[in-house]
């Protein structure tokens, strides 16, 4: 069980690698957008919406090669590692 144990622990830091900066980012444009909806009072949906798009798609677009290597590394790693995990 240690190796199916090393690939879960495996795939959840690629999970967290791919997503964290994403929602971080997403979290701290839509709370700038928050304050200056508050700040000036126009209370507007597209305006918290376009941003947070615009932004998570660049996040995207500029990380997308890692995040592919990533996940690509660690198929890798799986197909490798899997006669060890059917014979126990």
């Amino acid at each position: 069980m240690d190796g199916f144990d090393g690939l879960l622990r495996d795939a959840l830091l690629v999970t967290a690698l791919l997503t964290l900066p994403v929602l971080i980012l997403a979290t701290l444009v839509g709370a700038t957008v928050a304050i200056l909806q508050a700040a000036t009072q126009v209370q507007e949906q597209t305006l918290t919406m376009l941003p947070k798009i615009l932004v998570v798609g660049i996040v995207l677009a500029m990380f997308g090669p890692f995040g592919m290597g990533l996940c690509a590394q660690l198929f890798r790693e799986v197909i490798a590692r899997m006669p060890l995990l059917v014979r126990g």
